[in-house]
């Protein structure tokens, strides 16, 4: 099909997009019609036989999730399967419209596109669909998807893959602990990617970043004229999600009012948008994830006990980076592939000192920082091979977990010592000691090694 004779839809909050839009395709396309609401998408492909339709991947959230843009493309798909469909999206939303690819999408714009670019591939897209050819799948380069995985090698990383392998094709509801940068994220991703609910939506949220009154109007939605700026329909992330994967980051930080709600959409399985009185069905995954640790998070003054038993039938904890020290070297490896990939350098190996600075540090901002400190040593290093003064680490983090590391020194101390007294009461009968330690003889000859006793 030739642009001239195409009809196009496109579907923006920002009116700037759509201005931006219509003026760059009218002498283009036959008929470019706009629209800010995505609920009125229904209507629109009914009255209007359109040839492709520009989606942006968020409405009206303060919260970028872009996970809108795949519900509404889901919508679309259910209404017209064969609609071609181009997301727009922000450069950080890359990994969901990649993922909207799988679920129909034919291609994705970056804002700001190249209106040469913009146009080419409608073009494309049109001349594909005329053949009865399918849009090829887009690759997406180096840079947009840096340091998405999640890595180790340590004894307690390969726990967590077990974890992970176990629960994730259940419905079981997720809890994740640790600290700010060890990759809780990761790990609820690694536990969709893994379910059976893979092919759906992945809805994340900051929920502790929600204020009070929108609390309610983003996770349940609301109607038309709710409150002052309620202006028209909007569809909460609880249904954005529904037969898919809700992920509620900083849970922890939520308050006892935010907390009653929550627990009684988990109860029910049932939203009532704000401003309505239908209450409708949601079947969602529930992942949560908290800095907070778990004994912290079992006061009552803070959290209810009776949500707590609800998001956590079972539990993650990522060990903090500096506990899992024979992780570090491997990650350091991974990052300077990625970045040097990125900045078109050669990948750099790391001398002896090096490796000892890496080893020997503490991480308070664990693998984000450790990301970082490879991401700057790449960067500015003039030769191939790092030494000790290219690692420099981010002055933004506390250095107080050195309190922790000196309590942890005295723990190990204080184990070592016991675990020599039961030894050498039973003379040196392994068996007998790991039975009086309460512990495996496995993982009492681990700490043996750990220890070199």
């Amino acid at each position: 099909m030739n642009l001239k004779n195409a009809n196009i839809l496109v579907i923006d909050d920002d009116t700037d997009v759509l201005l931006a839009v219509k003026l760059l395709l009218k002498t283009e396309a036959k008929e470019v019609v706009t629209e800010k609401n995505p609920e009125n998408i229904k209507h629109l492909l009914a009255a209007t036989k359109f040839d492709i339709v520009l989606l942006d991947m968020n409405f009206n959230s303060s919260i970028n999730t872009g996970n809108e843009g795949i519900f509404w493309l889901k919508k679309i798909k259910e209404i017209d399967e064969n609609m071609a469909v181009i997301m727009i999206t922000a450069y950080g939303d890359i990994d969901l419209a990649v993922r909207s690819l799988k679920e129909g999408a034919s291609d994705f714009m970056i804002k700001p596109w190249h209106n040469e670019k913009l146009v080419g591939t409608i073009t494309d897209i049109l001349s594909k669909k005329a053949s009865g050819k399918s849009a090829p799948s887009l690759k997406v380069a180096n840079d947009s998807v840096i340091g998405n995985q999640l890595l180790g090698n340590s004894e307690v990383m390969q726990e967590i893959f077990y974890k992970i392998e176990k629960i994730a094709p259940t419905d079981a509801n997720v809890l994740i602990l640790g600290e700010n940068g060890t990759g809780k994220e990761l790990v609820a991703q690694a536990v969709y990617q893994k379910s059976l609910r893979a092919r759906k939506a992945f809805v994340k949220v900051d929920v502790g970043a929600l204020t009070e009154s929108l609390f309610e109007s983003e996770l349940f939605g609301h109607k038309k004229g709710a409150f002052t700026d309620a202006r028209e329909d909007r569809v909460g992330l609880f249904e954005a999600a529904n037969d898919g994967t809700l992920f509620l980051d900083e849970i922890g930080n939520i308050t006892l009012q935010q907390q009653a709600k929550l627990l009684t959409v988990l109860q029910g399985r049932r939203i009532t948008r704000l401003g309505s009185n239908e209450s409708i069905p949601v079947n969602i995954r529930l992942v949560c994830a908290t800095n907070l640790p778990l004994a912290e998070l079992a006061n009552e003054n803070k959290f209810r006990k009776d949500l707590i038993y609800r998001i956590n039938t079972v539990e993650i904890t990522i060990p903090p980076l500096r506990k899992r020290k024979d992780d570090i070297i491997m990650l350091a490896k991974y990052y300077a592939k990625i970045y040097a990939d990125k900045y078109i350098k050669p990948v750099p190996e790391f001398d002896a000192g090096c490796q000892e600075k890496l080893l020997n540090y503490t991480y308070p901002g664990n693998v984000r920082e450790l990301q970082y400190s490879i991401e700057r040593a790449v960067i500015m290093a003039d030769q191939d091979l790092l030494q000790s003064g290219d690692i420099i680490f981010s002055p933004l983090e506390s250095t107080g977990v050195m309190n922790e590391e000196a309590g942890d020194l005295k723990l190990s101390s204080m184990e070592k010592n016991t675990i020599l007294k039961v030894i050498e009461k039973h003379n040196g009968n392994i068996s007998k000691a790991a039975k009086e330690l309460g512990i495996t003889r496995t993982a009492l000859y681990r700490r043996l090694s750990k220890y070199e006793i």
